[in-house]
């Protein structure tokens, strides 16, 4: 039997109202506790509208939490297909809004308002004896200036989307990055819609060997039939572009794979010009244009380009969080337990085991991590795996300690992500764009980077 909800755990501020922050306040509200959803962006799902040309990995059936299912389906909702794969814009239309507006949801959303600072009321982050009964104070600001209130748990549910990782390979921003601002875009710009015309027959390079990388690069190729003057450079770090082809049929996620082999189709036929073991020292001018180098400013390998996307992961924003006390792997930047759970080097997303509060749990006391700003660095994450820990997270606070400690999650089985590669790529055909139904779709989830 669940333990009694002490005054403790009524109240609970969750951070972000992407899938996994809606979920998590279905869960909690399932739960009999209280959820404040606190969104930086003017709307429901900020992050997923940055995408919303992009299409998921996986279907309807996968991208919708089951809590978040039951309050819809009591509100009249009509489910969409379940064997559709949706775009970002779709997501945000068809589940995330209605969550949002239509259920019991609505009137505990805060929209507009960054979070700036958490920390526990009337104690420094020094300062133990009391602290874990304290409630937290989450600070914010909105059009009508400063914010806050008080929480008596929080579950940080952010996302990295707005947090991109920089060019340069060491991990830090490039010399001169900042400088050339103007002509850089991160993560997946919308290069055959509202960003045409900054793309249209020029020359893209396009840093990255992930599934954000891949989808811009396809789409650049389809842009490049609609204006042969477009040019296209893939920045690649690894020396092995079979890495980025994926799993082709063998993966279980099918549009996924065929992303990959459209992909390895396109670099084949030479459309996509490649340069591997490309790291990213120094970016400056050209006369007009970009000149990215490998290294040095004055020496080494160099690329001419007018724009170049940089599409190399993401990271977590830690900042506001400065008086919480935090225990983070100290590559990947997620909770410890979970690290060699998600580890990229070791790990593609269907190889990480399902997880929750027990993994995600801090030293700060009724603090957790959840989506794909728990995975740190790593980008392994899956949106259903969102979704089962938030499930986990909310039984754990509602004091029912058997419920977070079941797993109700099976993933499907791929060898690809950025874990190790598959042990061969597939073979390039004749095909220029990708198959029927394959997105350009970027990381590992249903969706890039959700939040």
């Amino acid at each position: 039997m669940p333990d009694s909800i002490t005054p403790a755990k009524k109240t609970v501020a969750v951070i972000g109202a992407g899938p996994v922050g809606l979920a998590a306040a279905a869960h909690l509200l399932e739960r009999g506790l209280e959820p404040v959803v606190i969104e930086a962006g003017p709307t429901v799902g900020h992050a997923v509208r940055q995408w919303s040309h992009v299409q998921t990995f996986s279907p309807w059936e996968y991208n919708i939490d089951k809590a978040a299912d039951r309050l819809l389906t009591a509100a009249g909702w009509n489910r969409p297909a379940p064997d559709h794969y949706p775009t970002g814009a779709e997501l945000v239309a068809q589940y995330l809004e209605p969550l949002a507006t239509r259920t019991p949801l609505a009137e505990r959303i805060r929209t507009s308002s960054r979070v700036t600072a958490i920390g526990r009321a009337g104690f420094d982050k020094v300062k133990t004896k009391g602290r874990e009964s304290a409630p937290f104070e989450i600070r914010y600001e909105n059009g009508k200036g400063p914010g806050q209130l008080t929480a008596d748990a929080v579950i940080d549910a952010s996302g990295t989307w707005f947090s991109p990782n920089p060019a340069g390979a060491n991990g830090l921003r490039a010399i001169g990055e900042t400088k050339a601002q103007e002509h850089i875009a991160y993560g997946m710009p919308d290069v055959l819609g509202r960003d045409r015309a900054r793309y249209a027959g020029r020359s893209v390079a396009v840093l990255g060997g992930g599934h954000s990388a891949v989808g811009t690069l396809i789409d650049l190729a389809r842009l490049k039939d609609q204006d042969p003057a477009t040019e296209i450079v893939w920045l690649l770090r690894s020396t092995d572009p079979g890495k980025s082809f994926g799993g082709g049929a063998a993966d279980q996620l099918a549009v996924r794979g065929a992303l990959g082999s459209a992909f390895a189709a396109l670099v084949a036929s030479g459309k996509i010009r490649s340069e591997t073991g490309f790291a990213v020292g120094h970016i400056g001018r050209d006369g007009d244009r970009l000149r990215v180098a490998a290294g040095s400013a004055c020496c080494g390998r160099a690329v001419i380009v007018d724009e170049l996307v940089v599409s190399t992961g993401f990271r977590p924003a830690l900042d506001f969080l400065r008086e919480l006390r935090l225990s983070l792997d100290p590559a990947l930047e997620c909770p410890p337990i979970l690290a060699p759970l998600i580890d990229p080097n070791e790990h593609s997303c269907g190889s990480v085991r399902p997880h929750g509060a027990r993994e995600l749990a801090q030293p700060e006391a009724g603090f957790y991590f959840a989506g794909m700003k728990s995975y740190g660095r790593a980008p392994t994450f899956l949106m259903m795996t969102g979704y089962e820990q938030v499930r986990s997270i909310a039984a754990e606070l509602a004091g029912d300690h058997d419920a977070a400690r079941k797993v109700e999650l099976v993933l499907p089985e791929t060898g690809v992500c950025n874990g190790p590669a598959a042990s061969a790529a597939p073979a390039a055909s004749g095909c220029c764009s990708p198959a029927k139904g394959a997105p350009a779709a970027t990381a590992c989830c249903a969706g890039p980077k959700a939040s």
